[in-house]
């Protein structure tokens, strides 16, 4: 990414190494599941507020389980996310106007850090 105007930044997103509401959005996209626990992935919901500006959006996706997904993550860390009980992970965390949807394979997610 030389030479461009993006900075790529490799660490953990439990512990994001940012200053309080640095981002005016965030995205997360098929790897909540490859965090080691749910604890964990609270952990990164509230660390992704903590960096968000007031009114900034967070959205991803990430898949939901099946035969065929466990198998491909055989050996692999994979915990996956009940999108059933997403939204109030969202909302504990402190993101207000959540909306969560879903279809056979995967479920999708958008929310807000309150203004």
């Amino acid at each position: 990414m030389a030479g461009t105007n993006v900075t790529v930044v490799e660490g953990d997103a439990t512990r994001m190494p940012f200053p309080d509401q640095s981002f005016t959005g965030a995205v997360c996209f098929t790897m909540l599941h490859h965090v080691p626990s749910r604890q964990l992935q609270d952990r990164l919901l509230a660390e992704t507020l903590r960096v968000l500006k007031p009114g900034a959006v967070f959205a991803g996706s990430d898949s939901k389980t099946s035969l065929r997904f466990r198998l491909f993550h055989l050996m692999d860390t994979c915990v996956t996310v009940d999108p059933g009980a997403f939204a109030d992970r969202l909302s504990a965390a402190g993101f207000s106007d959540v909306t969560v949807g879903q279809n056979q394979y995967s479920f999708w997610f958008r929310a807000r850090r309150p203004a």
